[in-house]
């Protein structure tokens, strides 16, 4: 079995004219947000064993305050170049490629490509507001394999919820 987090990274800040959109980094909000969301998952059980984040600050900033939120060491966040700008389906292949020990993931990205692969996953869900978590368990061995399955359980959380 395995159980995928996927979440929008936190709040990002547009006061910091010149800064490239790679740069930008999380609002007051978006730093309450995120630290917030890791303790509601906490509370529930959830620790990731693996956090693969985009490298864009935001993304990056929310992935480490969850992680401490979490309780989970620094050394589990795993930057990825790739989970910035990308497509669902690279997003797909890059969470294919995890270690079929790891059961457990937390994707910290952007959208549009966050809300649709958890469209993909699930058709209920639409949107992914700013530091949402759509939360899906799979019954399989392999990361690779969850292109070809649907998920047997789903849980959407929002910082508004």
């Amino acid at each position: 079995m395995k159980t995928l987090a996927l979440v929008r990274h936190a709040k990002s800040s547009w006061d910091h004219p010149g800064v490239s959109d790679h740069d930008r980094p999380l609002n007051s909000r978006g730093q309450r947000d995120a630290p917030a969301m890791g303790r509601r998952l906490a509370e529930r059980g959830f620790r990731p064993e693996r956090i693969l984040s985009s490298t864009a600050l935001r993304a990056r900033m929310t992935a480490q305050l969850m992680a401490d939120a979490l309780g989970v060491d620094a050394d589990r966040i795993m930057l990825d170049e790739r989970l910035y700008a990308a497509s669902a389906d690279e997003v797909l292949r890059v969470i294919g490629e995890l270690d079929g020990e790891v059961t457990t993931v937390m994707v910290v990205g952007h959208n549009p490509e966050t809300a649709s692969l958890a469209h993909e996953f699930s058709s209920d869900i639409h949107e992914m507001p700013t530091c949402a978590v759509a939360e899906f368990t799979f019954e399989v061995d392999a990361w690779y394999e969850l292109e070809d399955v649907e998920p047997s359980s789903v849980r959407v959380e929002t910082p508004r919820d």
